[in-house]
């Protein structure tokens, strides 16, 4: 058997050393991604609850399930104006979710979640022209996205 030099020895453990550097950077790494990912989450919560919050500002207050309604009366111009409000303001939360979707910053099940939500929107016939309004302003890519998945009938 040949003797190894201490020199070949120095250099190994130095490989080593570099290697478990290398590791322990990447297992870092991706930890600060989740707690990122999570932190965004959090603040979308957050923002979306706030925008929700709105119902109640007008007299008498409506609560989401009156908004989930599709039959709702819109006919009092201080709720249609909230509820109107309501669907602008998120469509312009949307459009953030699908750019971080589309930046690989979303998981896939919020992303699907998201989805059901912005098409349960996409389709209410009596918003259609606030939604129009905010998603002309929105990339055409969601845009696309979300006429594919057009199911109303709203007699246009």
């Amino acid at each position: 058997m040949k003797e190894v030099s201490l020199d070949v020895w120095v250099q190994l453990i130095g490989l080593l050393s570099v290697v478990a550097g290398l590791a322990f950077v990447g297992f870092e790494m991706r930890q600060s991604q989740q707690i990122a990912l999570a932190s965004q989450q959090q603040e979308r919560a957050a923002l979306v609850t706030e925008i929700i919050g709105t119902f109640s500002e007008i007299d008498p207050p409506i609560s989401m399930v009156d908004y989930l309604n599709e039959n709702i009366d819109i006919s009092n111009q201080d709720r249609r104006a909230i509820i109107e409000t309501f669907i602008y303001r998120m469509w312009m939360v949307y459009e953030n979710d699908y750019l971080q979707y589309d930046l690989g910053l979303m998981d896939d099940d919020i992303w699907q979640a998201k989805l059901a939500s912005m098409r349960f929107m996409y389709n209410r016939c009596q918003f259609k022209e606030v939604t129009a309004r905010a998603l002309s302003f929105s990339s055409d890519a969601l845009l696309a996205l979300l006429v594919r998945s057009d199911t109303s009938d709203c007699g246009e």
